[in-house]
């Protein structure tokens, strides 16, 4: 969809038709890469330490009288946060190895998908432990609706929430 004036409203890469900034590609790919690394910075974070201390947890004693669906669901929770971390830290690796390669908003463009899939897999990974604790910390009858409510919480405050503010503030004119 466009404007009056033929630029495009909303959809990937609405951001960068402000002509307000006064930007060049450059300086643009500059602020895009480091607004985007300081949003990783904090994905970064919580997935590692989640993933950390997922790791331990084979290792206490607790963890040999988990049940067979239970050990199974560790081996995916902790895949899964394997999975985020390494997303979560590719825009980190992406950067350095096409860095003075004058690829910039490419680089930008695949970093930014690299922590999008990395917040999905972050989804997934706090899903999963999440379910694993409450199983063995709960009854087991009101474990689905306390994972589902949780996750419809991430899901309103990740995914629905900036999208329908990002239609809300580019459809309207």
């Amino acid at each position: 969809m466009n404007t009056s004036d033929g630029k495009p409203r909303g959809g990937a890469g609405a951001e960068d038709t402000d002509d307000d900034r006064r930007e060049t590609e450059s300086e643009r790919a500059d602020r895009r890469w480091t607004e985007l690394i300081q949003e990783v910075r904090v994905a970064q974070t919580g997935v590692q330490i989640l993933f950390g201390f997922l790791l331990t947890v084979v290792f206490t004693p607790r963890y040999a009288e988990l049940g067979d669906t239970d050990q199974k669901i560790y081996v995916v929770t902790v895949i899964l946060g394997s999975t985020a971390t390494g997303a979560l830290i590719g825009p980190v690796s992406f950067h350095r190895i096409v860095s003075g390669r004058q690829i910039k908003p490419q680089a930008v463009v695949w970093a930014s998908r690299l922590t999008l899939a990395g917040l999905v897999l972050l989804l997934g990974t706090s899903t999963a432990a999440l379910l694993l604790v409450l199983r063995v910390a709960t009854d087991d009858t009101v474990v689905p609706w306390l994972v589902a409510g949780v996750v419809a919480w991430y899901l309103l405050c990740w995914f629905v929430l900036p999208a329908w503010a990002r239609y809300r503030h580019t459809s309207a004119d």
